[in-house]
């Protein structure tokens, strides 16, 4: 298969998609068709583990590039913990993508994508650029840390991730080197842009993203929700994913998904105060605006990256957006009302990233429609399963989550253990010129 920048003007196989990341032209790369799964594969799905959806799926975007016995090899190396869908309420779950080395679903995506650069790198020495927002940063530096060859600059935004998240990405040393940005996620994700297209530094380094920039990253993130399928089918109802959105990787992999064949009856963009995806499904204008800072910071993105995937495989066609996709946008209040609400009535513990993915669920029940075929006007009947994307673990924004429940979150040991670690960062203003300078110094 070959893949093609969004921008359509370079054309490449998926080792150099993998290893380039973004392509010359500035675009995005995607797979120049999304491959569809037989019958067979649906009808047995309930019957498969994750590992073997995992690789099945993999198999389409990867073809021939990797022997099944490695793609076997790297999948079950990646999926070594669960992905359960838990019970909340009658018709809703929660998809706890968490329980990874790092506790946040960004495990799944970074861990696929560093042994897929090491295999296709063939041990030559790169350059991995990541911007984070918080939880990408400390997937990207677990997934890579002492791997061969690879050293790895991760931009964040000083004061905007939460004090575990920023143990997470700056306590590793080695070839894990933390820059501290004076500005916001969106500075971070444009900074990493620029260093990966500028053609001085391009010469002297082999340059990567670890971003959902990367289109590694976004093919092992539509394996959970065949997985989700797989758990929920026997329910019997429609199936509607509601996904806290930020750069809109996680939902672009979901669609992914769908085209691949799965089911999904309808997918909810659940963002914060960062509203832009949520405005441009009423209003047909794409407008990117600075960020804004809330309590779930992982999705403070002004300017989401995978908008260009997403307009690519609706063919720049708001109307063709609106068939798969309801979103909504809720402020810091309604998300905390929400974490105590479900707390008081299900004894269940969101943070503040589920809990908006919670809100979307609610109001789609409330105000929302159900894409049945039936007339627009018609409201939903509230007879589907409704499955979250419950994003990381409670603990690691404790300071939010204690503050809003009013009581004491224990912290996992595999999170604690980070507290008690060195911060190593670089600070640096959100200034190109000076970030590339400290790049072009750095040993090849």
């Amino acid at each position: 298969m070959k893949y093609i920048s969004t921008r359509q003007r370079q054309e490449t196989d998926i080792k150099t998609a993998i290893l380039k990341g973004l392509a010359d032209d500035g675009g995005l790369f995607m797979p120049e068709y999304i491959p569809k799964l037989d019958s067979d594969f649906f009808e047995n799905l309930p019957n498969l583990t994750l590992q073997e959806i995992g690789f099945r799926v993999a198999k389409e975007f990867l073809g021939d590039s990797i022997s099944d016995d490695n793609l076997k090899q790297i999948i079950n190396e990646v999926l070594n913990f669960e992905i359960p869908a838990v019970k909340i309420s009658e018709n809703i779950y929660s998809l706890e993508l968490f329980h990874g080395p790092t506790m946040a679903f960004k495990d799944v995506g970074a861990r696929f994508m560093a042994r897929m650069m090491s295999y296709f790198s063939e041990g030559k020495p790169m350059k991995v650029i990541a911007a984070t927002s918080g939880d990408t940063g400390s997937a990207v530096a677990s997934g890579f840390f002492d791997v061969p060859g690879i050293e790895v600059f991760i931009l964040y935004p000083k004061g905007k991730v939460s004090p575990l998240q920023e143990k997470q990405l700056t306590t590793w040393g080695g070839n894990i080197k933390a820059l501290e940005i004076d500005g916001t996620f969106d500075d971070c994700q444009a900074l990493a842009k620029q260093i990966l297209s500028d053609e001085e530094l391009n010469q002297k380094f082999t340059l990567t993203s670890a971003n959902s920039i990367n289109i590694a990253r976004l093919i092992p993130q539509s394996f959970y929700y065949f997985w989700a399928f797989a758990q929920l089918q026997k329910l019997g109802k429609p199936i509607v994913f509601s996904v806290p959105s930020g750069n809109f990787g996680n939902l672009t992999a979901g669609l992914f998904a769908k085209k691949m064949g799965l089911p999904v009856h309808q997918f909810i963009a659940s963002t914060n105060e960062n509203d832009v995806i949520p405005k441009f499904l009423v209003t047909g204008n794409y407008e990117a605006k600075p960020s804004k800072q809330t309590i779930s910071n992982a999705m403070d993105v002004g300017n989401p990256s995978n908008f260009e995937r997403m307009k690519s495989l609706f063919n720049d066609d708001v109307t063709e957006f609106r068939k798969e996709i309801e979103s909504y946008s809720f402020s810091d209040k309604e998300t905390e009302i929400a974490m105590q609400n479900v707390k008081k009535e299900y004894n269940y513990i969101l943070d503040p990233h589920g809990a908006v993915a919670y809100l979307g669920l609610e109001a789609l029940r409330s105000f929302g429609k159900l894409r049945t075929g039936l007339a627009q006007s018609d409201k939903v009947s509230g007879d589907f399963v409704g499955v979250l994307l419950e994003t990381a673990h409670p603990a690691k924004f404790v300071e939010v989550v204690e503050e809003v429940l009013n009581e004491k979150i224990i912290i996992p040991e595999k999170l604690e253990a980070f507290n008690k670690k060195e911060k190593k960062t670089v600070e640096f203003p959100a200034d190109f010129e000076v970030v590339k300078q400290f790049l072009m110094e750095e040993k090849r």
